[in-house]
């Protein structure tokens, strides 16, 4: 296999290193951060993207099988038909002061493929989405107090339940997410508890009862339900008579063409969709029950951006496209493969792993010593054209040439992977630092 030559000069990696001058943290999303995959080397910038093939700034060429800028692109990079329908959008206009109709069209589609709900609102990204949901719940109940499992975004609502505890947020998914910046008095308004653990929800439920405004937790990400999880939290919602959020921004439209609510039968009060709703482009849906959306007509919810046409028209296409060609069981299927294969390629080599997630929505973790060795996982990928990490995110892009071609790169390097391990110098393999996997000022 044909390698790529790393570099710590190339435009990508000299552009970065300007950017974290005048951008604080040289971007606008951590999870993009060249620090989380591979350390100086990882190219940070793209010129093109087609497929799940990616063009870096010094024209080197990628089969992208990470996250697939970070969930959002289903459907594959810049797809034709999304597109079409994008350019038309903008052809039309993509602002004016009236409405447009996509809005109306999108809301009864989403309906349509939810009919448990009654009314939708929009916002463009999944932390704003969520923040909206919650101020929803409080709005409708007159109450304060949100209990909450797994990674909700950005907002204050949800970093506040770092102002108790400053690990509170750590399980969740991102460990160390100061909650500087946000106001002391929302200390105790946020409470989290861990998935597939109903004691200690219910211990919570005990705690807060009389106060708790909503529920708020995802699907699933790295692990299914169990049986009575979601039945406990349902019957407890319902009996203090308050929403259950259903966080859908990055598992939704992965195993069916709607929710993983549906898939594992889970019936939220209120559910919230992003990512791969539009292939890419920024919008984002709160969909719900009447009893609760309605509150958000008492409550001052309101952006000009939210109300431009080109989101709308990439949710129909994107969605249109979804339901027709049935491209969830492609997701399913790629990543059964990719999690079969990191099984049979890792027994063959005596490595120990740990995988998780639904299929679609694969991880990986080297349980010897996991930082480095992802390091050293995504330094060997890149060497050999794949961008890759601990995570694989199907898309409908990705071909069995693709997994072909990631599979047989992982057979390569987890034997390079198990006889670092056995000699212990897979630390001298790599060719810079080791690493992040949590949220860290930049220098």
């Amino acid at each position: 296999m044909d390698k790529i030559k790393l570099t710590r000069t190339g435009k990508g990696q000299t552009l970065y290193n300007e950017a974290k001058k005048i951008i604080p943290g040289g971007g606008q999303l951590l999870s993009k951060r060249p620090e989380k995959f591979l350390p100086e080397f990882w190219p940070a910038y793209y010129d093109s993207a087609k497929g799940c093939e990616v063009t870096d700034l010094d024209g080197n060429k990628y089969i992208d099988m990470s996250t697939m800028g970070i969930g959002a692109c289903i459907l594959g990079y810049s797809d034709d038909e999304v597109n079409e329908a994008v350019k038309e959008a903008i052809n039309k206009g993509s602002m004016c002061s009236l409405m447009v109709p996509e809005e109306v069209e999108l809301a009864n589609l989403l309906i349509e493929l939810h009919p448990w709900a009654d009314m939708v609102r929009y916002a463009k990204g999944g932390g704003d989405a969520m923040a909206v949901a919650v101020r929803i719940a409080r709005a409708a109940t007159k109450k304060d107090i949100i209990l909450f499992c797994g990674y909700h975004g950005w907002h204050d609502w949800y970093l506040s339940a770092n102002l108790s505890d400053n690990q509170a947020l750590d399980g969740q998914l991102l460990a160390g997410l100061s909650p500087v910046g946000v106001a002391r008095g929302l200390a105790h308004t946020a409470n989290p508890f861990f998935y597939n653990n109903k004691e200690e929800f219910l211990a919570l439920v005990k705690k807060y009862d009389g106060q708790i405004a909503g529920v708020v937790l995802e699907a699933a990400r790295n692990m299914n339900p169990e049986s009575d999880f979601f039945a406990t939290i349902e019957s407890e919602t319902k009996r203090m008579g308050v929403p259950l959020i259903i966080d859908e921004v990055t598992s939704g439209f992965r195993v069916n063409c709607g929710g993983a609510c549906e898939y594992f039968g889970i019936h939220p009060d209120i559910a919230v969709f992003a990512k791969g709703i539009a292939n890419g482009y920024p919008i984002a849906a709160i969909i719900g029950r009447k009893q609760y959306m309605d509150a958000a007509q008492d409550s001052f919810i309101s952006s000009t951006f939210w109300t431009e046409r080109i989101g709308f028209a990439a949710a129909i296409a994107s969605i249109k496209k979804m339901k027709r060609e049935n491209v969830q069981d492609r997701l399913i299927l790629c990543g059964k493969q990719v999690q079969d294969g990191w099984i049979k390629l890792a027994e063959k080599h005596g490595l120990d792993i740990h995988i998780s997630g639904i299929y679609p929505l694969s991880h990986i973790s080297f349980r010897t010593d996991p930082l480095p060795l992802k390091t050293l996982f995504c330094q060997e990928l890149l060497r050999r054209g794949i961008l890759g990490g601990d995570a694989y995110y199907a898309s409908y892009a990705h071909k069995q040439e693709h997994i072909d071609k990631y599979l047989k790169a992982c057979d390569e390097i987890f034997a390079i992977m198990a006889e670092a391990i056995r000699k212990n110098n897979y630390i001298k393999l790599l060719k810079g630092p080791v690493a992040q996997d949590s949220f860290v000022r930049l220098a």
